[in-house]
C-alpha cells in the first residue's frame, strides 16, 4: 500500500509571515537594483554641432535657448539621465524630478534676484553633475566629469530648462 505524504496546513498567520518576508525580500532587491543605476556605462555624447566652450567651466548655462544646444541635449539626457530621472525629466521615483529644479527661480519677482537664482541652480547642475552625488559611501548619481565636457552638460542643462515644471 502506497503512503501519501501530506503537507500540514499553514496557519493563517504564518503564511502572513511567510507572504511579508517575500515581499520584503523583492523590496530589497527592486532597492538593490535601483542602487545599482550608479554603475551604468554614459554614453558619448556627440557636441560637435555646439560652438567649444574652451577649458574654464563656465559659471552659467552659455546655450540657454540654443535650439542646436536643446536638440544635442534632448539626446545626451534620454542617453544617459532618462533612466533614473525619468523620460523627459519625468521622474519615475529614483532621482529627482528635474523640471522642478529651478522653480523657486521661477516664481521670484525681482529681476536681480531672479538672475542670481539662476546662477545658483546653474552651479549647483554643474557641481553635481560634474562630481556626482553619494551619501554614506553610497552612489546616488555617478560623476560625470572627465566622460563629459561642458558642452554638454550644458547641452543638458539647456534641454532640461525646456521641461520646467514652472516655466519662467
Amino acid at each position: 500500500m502506497h503512503q501519501v505524504a501530506t503537507i500540514p496546513s499553514m496557519a493563517p498567520n504564518s503564511l502572513r509571515r511567510h507572504r511579508s518576508r517575500a515581499i520584503f525580500a523583492m523590496g530589497l532587491l527592486a532597492a538593490t537594483l535601483a542602487g545599482a543605476h550608479g554603475d551604468v556605462t554614459p554614453q558619448a555624447v556627440d557636441t560637435s554641432s555646439l560652438p567649444k566652450l574652451g577649458e574654464g567651466w563656465r559659471e552659467e548655462n552659455p546655450f540657454r535657448g540654443n535650439e542646436a544646444a536643446v536638440k544635442v541635449g534632448t539626446s545626451a539626457y534620454n542617453q544617459n539621465c532618462a533612466r533614473c530621472h525619468g523620460l523627459e525629466a519625468i521622474s519615475g521615483g529614483i532621482a529627482p524630478d528635474l523640471r522642478k529644479l529651478d522653480n523657486e527661480c521661477a516664481t521670484t519677482k525681482d529681476a536681480a534676484r531672479k538672475a542670481a537664482c539662476v546662477k545658483d541652480n546653474d552651479n549647483y547642475f554643474l557641481t553635481t553633475v560634474r562630481h556626482g552625488r553619494t551619501r554614506n559611501g553610497a552612489v546616488y548619481m555617478p560623476p560625470f566629469e572627465g566622460t563629459f565636457d561642458q558642452e554638454a552638460i550644458w547641452s543638458i542643462k539647456a534641454y532640461l530648462e525646456t521641461r520646467r515644471d514652472k516655466p519662467f
